[in-house]
Formats: structure tokens, C-alpha cells, sequence
């Protein structure tokens, strides 16, 4: 196990474990919504998240950043059970990825278009993460949907 892992692999754990308390609230029909304006709808926000989270997996695999992808899967943004489907897989790819790294490959740099540290790519992602749970509990307060003690704790 590499040294991010040991120091840090417990924190992207509950990181992630927001988005799951999330999806767990919510119903298909509440990914439709938007607070108005040329706001997307929190289930486009929430496939967003997961492509973003796609791109990074394959950051650390390929040691370049390619911000291109998207899932073409039909119907993902208004399902809640193939969104957390599809999130179980990239919490656990993110994971296998990140446990294969060795101490020499932190070590190593990911082109972005300027090169940045694996260790620092790793902070940015899970920043990344906070950027959307920031924008999702704006929708959520809107929805008055109650948050989950650990989304008050940290996001507010």
C-alpha cells in the first residue's frame, strides 16, 4: 500500500461516501429538477460528477488528463439506481487505481497541459468532489430537502 493510501485513503472514502448518503435520499423524479435559469438539472450535475470522476481514473492510469469523456448511457441523469450503480463501479476503479500506484509513481507527474504532481492530482480530484457537493446542496436546500448530518458538517 502506497504512502497516499495510508495517510489519506480513509478521508476519499468518506468523501465519497457523501455522494452514496445523497443518492440514497433521493428519487428519480428529484433529478429532474432545476432551480431555473440555465442551471442544469441535479441529475446532470450528478452524471457530470461521475464522468469528472471517470477522467481522473484515467488520469492516474495514463499520467495525462483527458477532460473528453462522457457516458452515453441512455437515461443515466434521471435514474437514481443506475447512477449509484455506475458510482459503486468508479469508487472502486478509483480505488484499484490508486492502490496500484507505488511511492515512486506519487513521485511521478500528470499532464493537464502542465504537468502536476499524482499526489496533487489526487487533491484536486477529491476537491472537485466538494466543488459538486457544494452545487448539489444549493439544489437540495431549494428541493427543502434535508441534508445528511455528515453533508450539514461539512458542506452546511
Amino acid at each position: 500500500m502506497n504512502r497516499f493510501v495510508k495517510e489519506y485513503g480513509d478521508m476519499y472514502h468518506e468523501t465519497q461516501v457523501m455522494r452514496d448518503q445523497l443518492t440514497s435520499i433521493l428519487g428519480d423524479a428529484e433529478l429532474a429538477f432545476t432551480p431555473g435559469g440555465s442551471n442544469p438539472t441535479l441529475g446532470d450535475i450528478l452524471k457530470e460528477m461521475g464522468d469528472v470522476e471517470h477522467t481522473y481514473i484515467e488520469s492516474f492510469k495514463t499520467f495525462k488528463h483527458d477532460w473528453s469523456y462522457r457516458n452515453s448511457q441512455v437515461g443515466l441523469s434521471g435514474s437514481v439506481s443506475q447512477l449509484q450503480t455506475w458510482f459503486t463501479q468508479l469508487d472502486a476503479d478509483l480505488k484499484a487505481v490508486m492502490e496500484d500506484l507505488t511511492d515512486d509513481d506519487l513521485s511521478k507527474s500528470i499532464d493537464r497541459g502542465w504537468p502536476v504532481p499524482i499526489f496533487t492530482q489526487l487533491h484536486i480530484y477529491r476537491e472537485a468532489l466538494l466543488i459538486y457537493y457544494g452545487k448539489i446542496a444549493v439544489y437540495m436546500k431549494a428541493m427543502n430537502k434535508p441534508m445528511p448530518k455528515q453533508w450539514q458538517e461539512w458542506i452546511g
